[in-house]
C-alpha cells in the first residue's frame, strides 16, 4: 500500500474523506444520504440544470424516495448541492452515478461516464477514489476511465484509484435502503480494491469485494440478464398459451406451487426503468467484440421488446369483436410509469404503447397517479403531456381502457364497474371482472 493510500484509508476511516456524488438520480440521491448517515461530508454534482434547479428548491424529484427525502439530506448539514463542478476539486472520494444508455444499434452509449471521467481527471486531487456504480460492459472501469486519467497524466493505481462498485438499487416504497443492500466491489489494482471496500464498509452492511472491477461489472450485468431473460421466457409463454387459450396466470399459480427449482416471473406489456430493458444489450455488445455472441440475451431483448406490439394486437382485436376498429378508437393508457408506485418512465412500456397506439390512428392518452406530467425521457411525441384525471366518465367515454401499471391508487372498482372495454396487461382486475365480456387479457 504506498503512501497516498494509505493517507486515503485514514481519512475514510475517520470520516474526514470528503465524498462527491456525481449524478443525483435513483442511485446517486440514496447513496449521498447512505454516506450522510454515516458520518461524511458529501458534495452531490448534477448537470441536469432542470434538475438541480428542482434539487435547491428542495423539491422531491423522486417520489419512492418519500416525502421531505431532498430538504431532510439537504439540511443534514453533511449535504451540499454543488453549483460549480470545479468543486470536484475538493473531493476524495467520487462516485460516478450517471445513466448508461443505449446509442444507436443498440450499442452502449457511455457519453455521461466519459464526461464525469473527463471532469474529474481535470479536477481531482491527487490520491483520490473514484468509483463507478453505473452499468456497463466488463472492462469499462479500467480501460474507459483508466485512459482518461493516464490522458489526464494521473497513473491509475499511483495517483488515481479505480474501482467498480454496481448500483442495486430497486425503485420503490417498499425497496430496502441502500444501507441494507448487499454491495460488491472490485478494484482495478490490490490498493483500488482495498479503498473502495473499506469506504463502502462506513456506509453498508455488508460489502463483498471480489477480484476486480471486471468481475464486478460483469456479475451486474448477469444479476439484470438473468431477469430479462427469465421475464421473456414468461412472456412467450403468455403469447403461446393464449393461441391454445389458457390463462397464463393459472399456469403460473400452478407452476409455483413447486417448493423447489421454480423461480416466478410475472408477464406484462414490456419491460421498462434504466436497467432490464438496457443491460442486456451491453452483455450482447461486449461479446461480439470478443469474436462471440451472446445468442440467447440478444433473443431475450428482442422478445421483450415485440410486447408492446402484441399488446396492441391484442388491443385491435378486442375492439374489432366489438365493431370498433382501432384507427379513431379512444384509448387509455392506465399507468405511464415502468412499474407501480414509481414516478419513473424511463424506457417505460407504456410509452411505445401509447406510441404504436397513435401510429395506428388511435385517440391515445393516459392517466398516472405518480407521474402529473410526461418528462423529457417520455420522448417528444409524449414529453409535457399531463395525467388525465380518472373520473367515471373519463373511464367512461374511452372506447378502451388498457392496463399497462398497476399502481394500487387506481380507483379498480371504479374502472371494472365503468369502462366499455379493459385490456389487462398485469392481471389487475382478473378477479373483479372474471367471466365479463368486457375483459380480455394481454
Amino acid at each position: 500500500m504506498n503512501t497516498s493510500s494509505e493517507r486515503l484509508h485514514q481519512r475514510i476511516a475517520d470520516r474526514s474523506a470528503r465524498i462527491g456524488i456525481v449524478g443525483l438520480g435513483s442511485v446517486g440521491l440514496p447513496l449521498a444520504r447512505a454516506f450522510v448517515e454515516a458520518g461524511f461530508q458529501v458534495l452531490g454534482f448534477e448537470r441536469d440544470v432542470a434538475k438541480r434547479a428542482a434539487l435547491e428548491r428542495g423539491e422531491d424529484v423522486l417520489r419512492h424516495l418519500g416525502a421531505g427525502f431532498v430538504r431532510e439530506l439537504c439540511g443534514s448539514g453533511r449535504f451540499t448541492l454543488a453549483a460549480d463542478v470545479e468543486r470536484q476539486a475538493e473531493l476524495d472520494v467520487a462516485l460516478i452515478c450517471v445513466a448508461t444508455p443505449l446509442g444507436p444499434g443498440h450499442a452502449p452509449d457511455l457519453s455521461d461516464v466519459r464526461a464525469a471521467g473527463e471532469e474529474l481527471a481535470r479536477l481531482l486531487p491527487r490520491g483520490a477514489l473514484v468509483v463507478l456504480e453505473s452499468t456497463t460492459y466488463p472492462g469499462t472501469t479500467r480501460g474507459e476511465l483508466g485512459a482518461l486519467f493516464a490522458r489526464a497524466g494521473r497513473a491509475p493505481g499511483s495517483d488515481v484509484f479505480l474501482a467498480y462498485s454496481p448500483e442495486r438499487e430497486n425503485p420503490g416504497p417498499d425497496a430496502p435502503r441502500t444501507r441494507d443492500i448487499d454491495k460488491l466491489v472490485g478494484g482495478t489494482c490490490e490498493d483500488s480494491g482495498a479503498l473502495a471496500a473499506a469506504l463502502y464498509a462506513t456506509a453498508i452492511a455488508r460489502v463483498h469485494r471480489v477480484a476486480s472491477a471486471e468481475v464486478a461489472e460483469a456479475a451486474k450485468l448477469f444479476e439484470n440478464v438473468f431477469r430479462a431473460v427469465n421475464i421473456a421466457l414468461v412472456n412467450e409463454l403468455k403469447v403461446e398459451l393464449e393461441r391454445m387459450g389458457l390463462d397464463v396466470w393459472q399456469v403460473l399459480d400452478a407452476a409455483a406451487t413447486k417448493p423447489f427449482g421454480f423461480m416466478r416471473f410475472t408477464p406484462g406489456p414490456g419491460m421498462g426503468g434504466h436497467c432490464i430493458p438496457v443491460d442486456p444489450w451491453y452483455l450482447a455488445w461486449i461479446a461480439r467484440q470478443h469474436g462471440g455472441r451472446a445468442e440467447f440475451v440478444e433473443l431475450a431483448g428482442e422478445i421483450n421488446r415485440r410486447m408492446p406490439h402484441w399488446v396492441v394486437e391484442r388491443l385491435q382485436q378486442a375492439l374489432e369483436a366489438r365493431g370498433r376498429p382501432l384507427a379513431g378508437a379512444r384509448v387509455l393508457v392506465l399507468g405511464l410509469a415502468f412499474k407501480p408506485e414509481v414516478d419513473i418512465v424511463t424506457e417505460s412500456p407504456s410509452i411505445q404503447l401509447i406510441s404504436i397506439l397513435r401510429e395506428r390512428g388511435a385517440e391515445a392518452c393516459w392517466s398516472d397517479p405518480h407521474v402529473a406530467c410526461a418528462p423529457p425521457a417520455a420522448g417528444a411525441g409524449l414529453a409535457g403531456s399531463r395525467s388525465v384525471e380518472l373520473t367515471a366518465a373519463e373511464i367512461a367515454r374511452h372506447d378502451a381502457v388498457l392496463v399497462a401499471t398497476h399502481h394500487a391508487a387506481f380507483d379498480w372498482e371504479s374502472i371494472a364497474r365503468h369502462a366499455r372495454l379493459v385490456v389487462d396487461t398485469r392481471h389487475a382486475l382478473a378477479e373483479r371482472m372474471a367471466g365479463d365480456a368486457r375483459y380480455v387479457r394481454a
